[in-house]
């Protein structure tokens, strides 16, 4: 997170438009998702862009970071919008965020320092969220969301 860190140091906590990305990484018919180390609150596996990377590159390597899987991108769902992200010290943005579904390849997940938990959740067994765009890329999977992935990103998401 160099990028965000440095550009952090620029702004301040003001609001800022952010990309990031997320992924529902799915086990039979269960979704994986993160307890936050630094809000206790429970969401999706994603997060924030480094310079010069695309969503698919940021989700594999936010996803390997996280979880330590190895993972195959799956569909997209969509872009989805947080206008009013807030993090625990205080800095705030609109979260831009391209969501994927994905498939485990190899490994079994394990927390780093951004993680109080990791954990399959069956769609009845779905803890409180912390980011509105997680909430809606949920609906929008349950609802039956997919697209192909783009032909440039499919030999990444391999």
């Amino acid at each position: 997170m160099d990028y965000i860190h440095d550009l952090r140091r620029l702004t301040g906590p003001r609001k800022l438009i952010l990309n990031a990305t997320d992924a529902l990484i799915v086990r039979e018919g269960k979704i994986l998702f993160q307890r936050r180390a630094d809000n206790g609150k429970w969401g999706l596996i994603g997060g924030l862009l480094e310079l010069n990377e695309t969503y698919e590159e940021a989700a594999i390597r936010e996803i390997r970071e996280e979880t330590g899987l190895e993972v195959k991108l799956e569909s997209f769902l969509g872009i989805f919008h947080n206008h009013d992200m807030v993090w625990p010290n205080g800095d705030r943005a609109h979260v831009i965020s391209a969501c994927y579904t994905a498939s485990i390849v190899r490994g079994e997940p394990r927390i780093d320092e951004e993680s109080f938990e990791l954990r399959f959740f069956g769609k009845d067994e779905i803890p409180p969220l912390f980011a509105q765009d997680h909430i809606e890329e949920l609906k929008a999977y349950f609802s039956g969301v997919r697209y192909p992935l783009l032909r440039e990103n499919r030999d990444l998401a391999k």
